[in-house]
């Protein structure tokens, strides 16, 4: 086996443990995801279908999509962790906003009508890293990895 494929197997089913972990902890662990999470997802989800077509057609240079996928979900998660630290806005659908200005029905209203899950909060951590930071830190460590693996094609 090649260092190439080796690395793009690694890459492929580090997205594929990143989303089944993801999974899981919606699933078994009873944290149900945020718009932002979801957003997470589906570049882990890109990135295994590109691993896939690439080990499974012997194409290495799927590699750079694969790499492109993984940074995808990498900034996303960082982007969110700035939300959950409160250092940037994030989407008005799923943070909380200032209410100045509003009718007591139209706060009323909008508290109704929000999400139950918020993206401005961290329901899990581990080490003080939300999964949204893992999510970063692990996916730029797969772009090294998908990188690596188109270098040596």
């Amino acid at each position: 086996m090649t260092i190439s494929r080796k690395f793009l197997i690694f890459a492929t089913l580090g997205s594929l443990s990143l989303l089944l972990g993801a999974f899981a902890f919606q699933h078994l662990g009873g944290l149900p995801p945020c718009k932002m999470c979801i957003w997470q997802r589906w570049p882990h989800l890109a990135a295994i279908i590109i691993g896939a077509l690439a080990i499974g057609f012997d194409k290495p240079r799927l590699a750079l999509l694969g790499a492109l996928a993984a940074l995808t979900t990498g900034l996303i998660g960082f982007y969110h962790v700035g939300v959950e630290q409160k250092w940037w806005d994030g989407p008005n659908s799923c943070t909380s906003s200032g209410n100045l200005g509003l009718s007591p029905e139209d706060l009323l209203d909008k508290i109704m009508a929000a999400p139950v899950v918020r993206c401005d909060e961290i329901p899990w951590d581990l080490f003080g890293i939300s999964m949204a930071g893992w999510n970063g830190i692990l996916s730029l460590i797969f772009v090294v990895f998908w990188i690596i693996a188109f270098i040596r094609r």
